[in-house]
């Protein structure tokens, strides 16, 4: 048995940047790292380099749990019962000009 790469064994950390004020952290990509803190310096060095980000998240992929597309409609069928979520339920007052 080989030994593994010190790519392998060096944990994968997955980068979101939110690329100005008002707007939501977006998944830009992955790099590897030791630790939080050269992930985060290595994340703004390779994905804001042209200042595209006022702030960056890394997240260890390993604590990251997901659905799966291919089960999407067993996981999502419940919401669609409660028809109360849906905003055509709600009448809308006079007068009122935000919600």
């Amino acid at each position: 048995m080989s030994e593994p790469t010190s790519r392998e064994q060096t944990p994968l950390w997955e980068v979101f940047v939110r690329a100005r004020r008002g707007l939501s952290h977006t998944h830009v990509g992955s790099l590897h790292a030791p630790d939080a803190e050269l992930a985060l310096r290595n994340a703004r060095d390779l994905y804001t380099r042209r200042q595209e980000g006022v702030s960056i998240w890394v997240v260890p992929a390993g604590a990251i749990t997901a659905s799966s597309p291919d089960e999407k409609d067993a996981f999502f069928d419940p919401a669609a019962d409660k028809v109360y979520r849906h905003p055509t339920f709600y009448e809308v007052p006079d007068g009122v000009a935000h919600l």
